[in-house]
């Protein structure tokens, strides 16, 4: 065990002087530009309301499920709940998870087998690539967005391929050319699976929907952490493969189902979009404010993440500085977690932020890069 404990600590002492070293620290006060709060449902008092009297009428949500679905752990509230979601984004069916992680997991370790080949965009993430190695599948990249190599690539294949893209990029802040790709694996007979974490919400019940191109994606993940305020995941696909990842995906399998007060707040929460639209709406007002201050950005127009470049460690580490000196939290990214070159500060946009904070914001950073 010395030894183990020995090798942890000189694998922690590289990371501290590299200055990767990731540390647990409480949400300090401030003005939030770093949360994925896009509509601002997690300090929504209304919203919070309605959880609440939910709880109020039915203590029983908050019991425990005792087991997995295929268990103890299934109930009329997660199987109506997963009809709702299936019926708002226009697939056939929908399968719950605890979180978006673990739905990643389930897809992308089950569907492809040893003989196919999975083609993932280059920022795709984590959980994909952690999925991957469970199914054995070849995992191939393709260029950010580039649909040359990526086409390039299919036309080398010759097994199988799945190709694996995220809606909208939660690093860069720019939008996949979904319709694109979704031709392109149409003609080469690959399956598109997409995760739509950072889309649903911001784009209403995301890019799929928006484009129309439910008949053209095999399976795709939708999380609530984000832009619903609450937790949890689910895979929209058809009959078909919602039965088989029932039966071959072990972290469906061996999963102890959430409780149900977390699938009530997730059909709660479909269910208070629909009547709150301007809460997108001046979303993307705020999104607009801050694209009018000429910022360069390589992020989508209308996306709620905007990457600022600032290609200096020291030169990023003054401006995040100097910005929660000033009361803005913000997330700051330091090579080598990104290329040298290339280091930025990641900004998420809400409703809620005023236009105020915004031209601050923009002004402190424009005065120091």
């Amino acid at each position: 065990m010395l030894n183990s404990i020995h090798r942890f600590q000189e694998s922690l002492n590289t990371r501290k002087e590299e200055g990767r070293l990731r540390r647990l620290t409480l949400q300090p006060e401030g003005i939030d530009f770093y949360s994925n709060d896009y509509l601002g449902l997690a300090r929504n008092t209304e919203f919070q309301t309605l959880l609440l009297q939910s709880i109020n009428d039915n203590p029983q949500l908050l019991s425990g499920s005792t087991g997995s679905r295929l268990i103890s752990g299934n109930t009329d509230m997660a199987t109506s709940v997963e009809r709702c979601i299936a019926e708002n984004h226009h697939f056939p069916a929908a399968l719950l998870f605890p979180s978006g992680y673990n739905a990643n997991l389930a897809l992308f370790s089950t569907l492809p087998s040893r003989h196919d080949t999975v083609i993932v965009d280059e920022q795709i993430h984590r959980s994909v690539h952690d999925a991957c190695r469970m199914s054995n599948a070849r995992k191939v990249k393709f260029r950010h967005n580039d649909l040359n190599d990526l086409e390039n690539l299919l036309k080398k294949q010759k097994t199988h391929c799945y190709i694996a893209i995220e809606s909208l990029y939660s690093m860069e802040g720019d939008c996949a050319p979904i319709r694109e790709i979704a031709a392109l694996a149409k003609q080469y007979h690959a399956d598109l699976l997409v995760d739509e974490a950072h889309a649903f919400g911001v784009f209403g019940n995301g890019l799929i929907e928006k484009y129309q191109l439910q008949n053209q994606v095999l399976a795709a993940v939708v999380t609530y952490g984000k832009a619903l305020g609450v937790h949890g995941a689910a895979i929209l696909c058809n009959e078909t493969v919602k039965s088989y990842l029932i039966n071959f995906a072990s972290p469906f399998i061996y999963t102890t189902s959430a409780q149900d007060f977390q699938w009530m707040s997730i059909k709660t929460g479909y269910e208070f979009l629909e009547k709150k639209q301007e809460l997108s709406k001046k979303l993307h007002e705020n999104i607009r404010t801050f694209r009018n201050q000429g910022l360069k950005t390589p992020s989508s127009e209308v996306s709620p993440i905007q990457a600022i470049v600032i290609p200096d460690n020291q030169k990023l580490k003054t401006v995040q500085n100097t910005l929660s000196d000033e009361g803005f939290l913000t997330y700051a990214v330091y090579s080598p977690t990104v290329k040298e070159g290339s280091e930025r500060i990641r900004i998420c946009l809400h409703s809620f932020n005023t236009e105020d904070e915004i031209l601050k914001l923009t002004r402190i950073i424009k005065e120091l890069n």
